[in-house]
Parts: structure tokens; C-alpha cells; sequence
């Protein structure tokens, strides 16, 4: 085994601020920041092959998974089987087109790209060196928006409905939709930020004095975002990826904030208005995202009740509340014990995208259960008002800045360092 080949010595968290000395890394350890336990960087062995054998394997899985059936169901003698390019079609011809578009972004073309970035940049693949930064920038601004494993947990949660109803079965592609998760999630593990842009456009910080242990900021020093190399804090431009921003987001505090009140006033309606319509024997019934949760509680089925109440009730409401909180606290409010509050914010960031599982559910059942008179499901305008709380919401956990969370605290303490002294 060999380790990646390129030794970073100085890290600056990109969570915290705090500038780290690295020691040389082996294949299958990584580094971590002391202050906010962030992980810094990994060293794979193989770290051109791995990722890549992942990705062709993931791609190769994703296409079988479109090319044959992948559920089916059968109530009172009529069957129906679908397959993953029917899904967002049936959701068309119901005039949601919204939460087609999303379901081919997130479940398919998202992660299909991805893995075709993570061969194109490590394969050896000669293209223009604009090209390859490009394609390393949009990779890993793209990684959070890949949501093809919470589709397949809102199958499995779909199953748990549809049993009620009649015999529920997986088609040839569900395997193959199984490995494609598995693959292109070890795919990501497998590559490293640093290490890519080290082999895209080897540079060395242009900053020649660093002390390690102390913030970037406290320094005069920032890390780019994009390609994680440290500069001056007062240089707006990266020279190696050519990124423009600032040693903190922009008005940071203010994006969250506006965008946190925008997802609260669509929160209301759309826990109010039906998310899913169902068509039984002539008879409508409209469902409400609490409705839903009730009818699993009532028919017996308690795990799923309780996925689908913390996925789509408690982890958003929580989730508007946390960064509320983050916001005030970063913006001069209580001070409050740091890195309970950087983990608050890794919570956060994390938990978020996984409240889309209810709106997969939807897709799933408006594909499957369509048996003429007999019974037929189809969204809701609550479903794409419920889509639409979840990706602002992480649009607002990511124009939030953790650092901030630091900046205070630190500012904080050496107010009151004179103090402590007497």
C-alpha cells in the first residue's frame, strides 16, 4: 500500500479556523482537527484506482437499475409493475412536473455526473486544465444533493405502506439500484479533496509565515473553500481554482435568516394542505403529512410511523430552530459552550436532506398504485411545498459559516482575559 503521495504539513479547518500541523499520513489514516474533531483529510491506498473501479462498478449498476423492472404490486388480482424511468413520467402526466425534475436531479443525474466527474479526474483522463477545475469544483459542490440511498429508504417505506393494500414484490433492478448506493457512496470516501486538487494543480500557499494552533483569522490567513489552499486573508481571489470570495460568507447571518423565514412560511401550508391523494373505489382521501403518520400508528406499523414523524415533522422544525439558534448565537447572542454548538451544527448539516424520504414515498406510491378504479395514489401541492421547506432549509445550513461560531467565542474570551487575570 502506498499513501497518497502528496503531504499536506499545514491544514486550516475549514469548520473552525484553528490552523493545524499535520504529521505524513499513511494509506487508511486521516487527520483530524483537535478543535472541532473535523475531518481534515484521508489517505487511501490506490487513491486513483479505488475511486474510479467504484464509480465505473456504481455507473454500471445505476444503468441496470433503469433497465428493468424495479417494484411491483398486486391487489385483487391486478398487477403493476414500474420501472425507475416511470416513476417521474407518471408524476408528468399528473402535471408535477417539479417533483419529477427533482427526482431525476436527485436520485439519478446527480450522482451519475458525480461518478462521471470522479472517473474524468482520476483516471488520467487528458482534458484542459480549466475543464478538470471545473469539474472538481461542481463535484464537491454537488455531493450533498445526491439523494439516491434516502430514495431507496423511502422504497422500503413505501413497502411497509402498500402491504395494507396487497402483495408487494421487487423487480430484477432493485438489486442492482442496492449496489449502485453502496458503490458510488464508497466512491466519495474513497477521494479526497486536497489530494484532487493537489494532483489537478499542485500550488503551494503563497502565506510564508504560519502558526499552528491559532485561528486563520487571528493570523491574517483563510483557506479557499473550493480547493482548501491557505492565503491571505486579504486576497479575494484564489490563484489556483480562481474562486472570489472573502475570509467569511458574505452576509451569512443574513442569507440563513432569510432563507430560514422563507421555509418557516412554507412549512405551515404545507403540513396543512394534502401531500399524498388517494382514489379508492370512487371515494378520495386527502393526506396530510400528520394524517399519514396517524394511519401508520393506528394500522400497527410503529417503526414506520416514527421514521416518517422525525423525517418529516421533527427533524425540519428542528432543524429551523437549530439554525435560529446558530444564528443568534453567532451573532452576538448568549455565549454558549462552542463546540456543543459546532456539533449542533454538524447535526444539522447532516439530517437535513434525509426529511425528503416522505416526498420519495410519494413518488414511489404515485407510481406504483395506479389500478384503474380500483385504487390509484397521487401527490399533493403539499408534497412540492414540503419539497421545497427541505432544500432551502439546507440552502440555509450551507450559506450559514461555522467559523463564525469561533470567531465569537474567541472575541468573547479575550474580552475577558483581563478579567480572569485579576
Amino acid at each position: 500500500m502506498c499513501s497518497s503521495g502528496h503531504q499536506i504539513r499545514n491544514v486550516l479547518c475549514p469548520h473552525c479556523d484553528l490552523l493545524v500541523a499535520l504529521p505524513p499520513l499513511t494509506a487508511g489514516q486521516k487527520g483530524v482537527c483537535p478543535r472541532c474533531k473535523n475531518s481534515l483529510i484521508s489517505s487511501w491506498s490506490n487513491p486513483r484506482t479505488q475511486p474510479v473501479m467504484f464509480a465505473i462498478s456504481a455507473l454500471i449498476m445505476l444503468v441496470l437499475a433503469n433497465l428493468f423492472p424495479f417494484v411491483n404490486m398486486r391487489v385483487s388480482g391486478i398487477g403493476r409493475q414500474i420501472t425507475l424511468p416511470q416513476i417521474p413520467s407518471v408524476m408528468v402526466s399528473d402535471n408535477f412536473s417539479s417533483l419529477a425534475s427533482l427526482f431525476l436531479l436527485f436520485v439519478q443525474l446527480i450522482p451519475a455526473a458525480c461518478m462521471i466527474f470522479i472517473i474524468l479526474l482520476c483516471f488520467g483522463i487528458r482534458i484542459p486544465l480549466r475543464l478538470r477545475a471545473f469539474l472538481a469544483k461542481t463535484l464537491f459542490a454537488l455531493r450533498a444533493w445526491g439523494m439516491a440511498e434516502i430514495f431507496l429508504a423511502g422504497v422500503l417505506v413505501s413497502f411497509v405502506k402498500l402491504m395494507a393494500y396487497g402483495d408487494i414484490g421487487v423487480g430484477i433492478s432493485f438489486l442492482p439500484f442496492c449496489l449502485f448506493c453502496l458503490l458510488q457512496q464508497r466512491a466519495f470516501q474513497c477521494i479526497d479533496q486536497r489530494w484532487l486538487w493537489d494532483n489537478i494543480m499542485p500550488m503551494d500557499s503563497p502565506v510564508d509565515t504560519m502558526r499552528t494552533g491559532e485561528s486563520g483569522l487571528s493570523q491574517g490567513i483563510r483557506t479557499c473553500s473550493c480547493c482548501t489552499l491557505i492565503l491571505p486573508a486579504a486576497q479575494r481571489v484564489c490563484p489556483r481554482c480562481h474562486t472570489n470570495e472573502q475570509a467569511r460568507r458574505r452576509h451569512s447571518l443574513q442569507w440563513t435568516m432569510a432563507l430560514l423565514i422563507t421555509s418557516v412560511m412554507l412549512y405551515i401550508p404545507a403540513n396543512i394542505l394534502p401531500i399524498m391523494i388517494t382514489n379508492t373505489l370512487g371515494s378520495q382521501y386527502n393526506s396530510t403529512i400528520i394524517a399519514g403518520v396517524i394511519l401508520l400508528w393506528d394500522e400497527g406499523s410503529y417503526p414506520v410511523a416514527l421514521v416518517i414523524f422525525i423525517a418529516s415533522i421533527m427533524v425540519p422544525t428542528l432543524k429551523m430552530i437549530a439554525l435560529a439558534w446558530l444564528c443568534w448565537d453567532a451573532g452576538g447572542g448568549r455565549g454558549v459552550d462552542r463546540e456543543r454548538m459546532h456539533s449542533l451544527y454538524e447535526v444539522v448539516e447532516f439530517v437535513g436532506r434525509w426529511s425528503m424520504i416522505d416526498v420519495f414515498v410519494i413518488a414511489v406510491l404515485s407510481g406504483l398504485v395506479r389500478m384503474g378504479q380500483l385504487m390509484s395514489i397521487t401527490p399533493g401541492i403539499g408534497a412540492v411545498l414540503f419539497a421545497s421547506v427541505v432544500i432551502i432549509t439546507m440552502f440555509a445550513a450551507h450559506m450559514f459559516d461555522p467559523r463564525l461560531i469561533w470567531d465569537r467565542a474567541e472575541s468573547h474570551t479575550q474580552k475577558e482575559s483581563p478579567v480572569d487575570g485579576k
